[in-house]
């Protein structure tokens, strides 16, 4: 699904020049759940965006689904990304003022879906994270796990191939966290491709593989006995 070699970005000022990525190299396979950890500087949420398509990097070769993406204008990549990645965040980023429905629909109004299909499917992707009952409230009105949920269940609305993760269980208590990554290993076990960046090593070994990072580097890698 994924082929990074030797992807680099930097950071630039007048005065100095900050490596961000230095030739990161690594492919990830349909299905796999990779996490990728490191100290804060290592480099990680930065190839996670790059990842998501978020931003673009400096050098190398980024190939996703067979096509290689390096020099995509924004417009293409956010046409890629709208359709085949779904974010999860350690803030949650749902909108206060909309509800758990109408959280979820967002991501199907930006993606130019109908309205009379939109319904069905935030219905079913509601159910599937157990959080219909909470449709019509607000996100204030939740706890942090069920406001997790919603950002699981938006990011899954639109089918995506990829799943990205940044930290998410880092706002959650510790029973909490364990359910949102008892949630993730089972969307995975349905077939869903998962990067997950995280400064949890109790969290990362819900992976099939850990990446680790040092100032921009890819340092070890290495196979977790559940794969």
């Amino acid at each position: 699904m994924i082929k990074i070699s030797n992807l680099e970005k930097y950071f630039t000022t007048q005065e100095y020049k900050t490596i961000a990525l230095n030739k990161i190299s690594f492919e990830v396979k349909k299905g796999e759940f990779v996490s990728i950890m490191g100290p804060s500087g290592s480099g990680k949420s930065t190839l996670l965006n790059i990842l998501g398509l978020l931003d673009d990097a400096d050098g190398g070769s980024f190939i996703f689904n067979d096509e290689e993406v390096i020099n995509y204008k924004e417009r293409q990549r956010a046409h890629l990304r709208k359709h085949n990645i779904g974010f999860v965040f350690q803030s949650f980023n749902l909108i206060d003022e909309l509800t758990v429905f109408e959280n979820v629909e967002l991501a199907l109004i930006y993606t130019g879906i109908k309205k009379s299909e939109r319904k069905g499917k935030v219905d079913e992707v509601l159910e599937r994270m157990q959080i219909m009952h909470r449709r019509s409230h607000f996100p204030t009105q939740l706890s942090g796990g069920q406001q997790q949920r919603v950002a699981v269940a938006r990011a899954l609305v639109n089918e995506p191939k990829l799943i990205l993760a940044d930290e998410p269980t880092g706002n959650l208590d510790s029973k909490t966290g364990n359910e949102v990554m008892e949630l993730l290993t089972e969307l995975n076990n349905q077939g869903s491709t998962i990067i997950m960046v995280t400064h949890s090593e109790h969290d990362a070994k819900y992976g099939n593989r850990i990446i680790r990072m040092l100032d921009g580097e890819k340092v070890t890698e290495s196979l977790l006995s559940n794969y």
